[in-house]
């Protein structure tokens, strides 16, 4: 009986065509066993995706680790010789932390390495590669590409601080223009030059476009080195762009600063909810194991495509008029003044969602659709690509570490994170501050940044009795007027987090319907300024 591929999972399929892909490229399969020494991770941490890591002692007494990544692996033990290139494609499994089972999970990537002597043929297969890699999985895609040159040239024109750097380009990674404009200022920087990097975020679109601006934007060499790279590429893979696939140039994509060095990219399908595609070049990674050699290469999350199996919700099968945008809408007063906003600048429904107990109202004529969630949810319906854009408090945002974009400070519901706690309370620097809070990862950074020892105490409501009660001696909470502290013989000891709501999106979501939310961002920029003239 013939063997039919068909009746294979998504990822199944998928790994027989990146392997013939791989293999007829020149590249020979990389085989390795499921353990290292756990010394290689903790030395080179910020590279993977999760400092959590399975351990375990082996029989000589060795620490080793079940290996969560493939590419430390290969870098430590390729060891090219002076001119040579080594290309290797590799279908192993790693242990990782999940984020939707709260458990380390056995995951099944296949990817590619090209090693040692690295010139700008070797770049362009990788890329081209991983182009192909996303054609052959049978989806609409979109391949975005960015240069840590570029953007390490204008860090380096801005005399940006060594110090600063990572926390700036985290800033516009998330494309979180309000935040990276105010830590540019905390940074030193002039507001020329605060300008000079959220323009950053300008330069995202399909690639000839995008590259004169690019061009005309250099400051140093190494810019306009990083922006003729962009241009050479561009021109090789015109011909890979088409009705299904998409190859797009996004400067406020960045890797890891002490690993990246060249071209970094992603690779996205629609209607999956995250990248089924990471690489780049990390020549920087690489000479730690072999010096003067470069590397460059991609990983396939093969994992993600069993989502593709998955039929579609009922409500996303609904024919439409045209591409809908869905917002994640928190229930109550937020939501209230959102709706009303984007109503007035045509994104209105003829049905009134508080008429009636549907979670999911729509306008296909306006091309869009709102689900009503709770508040403490929307960041998770953005996140994991249930919703394309939502809007949610900056205090929920940061809570639950959401990896979404943050396009827009809208500016409403406006209060403050605070510490809070009797007025005659005095701190006890000798034993740790008991905190009670219903944000606790808000709560631990803030203690760790100041270097203070806390115990924490999770709480759902009614905080302020914590400290009343003698449960705890602070809270840490949201302030809008500070009247319930006050009522409750309370008060504010330190502010350390300005909170409003902001507009968030799904990074995948964002590839594929960027047109529509760039349209609806500009006129809710608009309705939003008309709104402050008039107080």
């Amino acid at each position: 009986m013939k063997f039919d591929i068909s009746c294979l999972q998504p990822k199944e399929q998928a790994s027989f065509a990146l392997r013939a892909l791989y293999e007829a490229a020149g590249c020979r399969k990389y085989h390795m066993g499921r353990f290292e020494e756990y010394g290689l991770y903790q030395e080179n941490r910020s590279f993977l995706s999760s400092e959590q890591v399975i351990t375990f002692t082996d029989l000589d007494g060795r620490l080793l680790a079940l290996k969560p990544d493939v590419t430390l692996s290969i870098a430590k033990t390729a060891q090219p010789a002076p001119g040579e290139t080594l290309r290797y494609y590799y279908h192993e499994n790693v242990y990782r932390p999940s984020a939707e089972s709260h458990t380390f999970k056995e995951i099944g990537q296949m990817g590619l390495e090209i090693l040692g002597n690295v010139g700008e043929e070797q770049v362009r297969q990788a890329v081209t590669l991983a182009a192909q890699s996303l054609e052959q999985l049978g989806r609409p895609w979109v391949l975005e590409i960015s240069h840590m040159g570029y953007l390490f040239g204008l860090l380096d024109a801005l005399d940006v601080p060594e110090n600063s750097r990572a926390a700036l380009l985290a800033k516009l990674r998330a494309k979180n223009a309000h935040e990276l404009r105010a830590a540019a200022l905390a940074a030193g920087l002039d507001e020329a030059g605060a300008e000079a990097l959220t323009g950053l975020m300008e330069l995202c679109g399909d690639c000839e476009d995008v590259l004169l601006r690019v061009e005309a934007a250099c400051r140093n060499a190494r810019m306009e080195a990083a922006a003729a790279e962009l241009r050479t590429l561009a021109a090789e893979l015109k011909t890979l762009s088409d009705a299904d696939g998409k190859i797009r140039l996004d400067m406020t994509l960045a890797g890891e600063m002490e690993y990246y060095n060249g071209l970094v990219f992603q690779g996205y399908l629609r209607s999956l909810p995250r990248p089924v595609l990471k690489g780049g070049r990390y020549d920087l990674l690489m000479q730690k194991f072999t010096p003067g050699a470069g590397a460059i290469g991609f990983a396939v999350y093969l994992d993600e495509l069993d989502r593709l199996s998955a039929p579609l919700p009922p409500v996303q099968k609904q024919p439409a008029q045209k591409t809908m945008l869905n917002v994640a809408l928190p229930k109550g007063r937020l939501g209230d003044k959102v709706y009303n906003l984007l109503a007035g600048i045509g994104y209105g429904c003829p049905e009134d969602y508080n008429a009636t107990r549907k979670l999911v109202v729509e306008n296909p004529a306006a091309g869009i659709r709102y689900f009503l969630v709770k508040p403490s949810d929307v960041a998770i319906y953005v996140e994991h690509g249930a919703a394309d854009v939502g809007i949610v408090g900056k205090d929920i945002l940061t809570e639950a570490s959401a990896d979404v974009y943050e396009l827009l400070d809208t500016g409403l519901g406006k209060c403050r994170m605070c510490v809070a706690a009797p007025a005659e309370y005095q701190d006890d620097p000798s034993r740790p501050v008991r905190v009670a809070t219903k944000f606790v990862n808000i709560a631990k950074s803030y203690y760790a940044s100041i270097g203070r020892d806390i115990d924490i105490i999770k709480l759902n409501g009614s905080i302020e009795l914590a400290p009343i009660l003698g449960l705890s001696d602070v809270i840490v909470d949201i302030v809008e007027t500070g009247t319930t502290l006050r009522e409750n013989g309370l008060r504010v000891v330190t502010e350390f987090m300005p909170i409003s709501a902001r507009f968030i999106a799904n990074k995948a979501s964002y590839q594929f319907k960027h047109q529509e939310m760039d349209e609806m961002l500009e006129k809710l920029r608009g309705a939003l300024a008309a709104k402050e003239e008039q107080k």
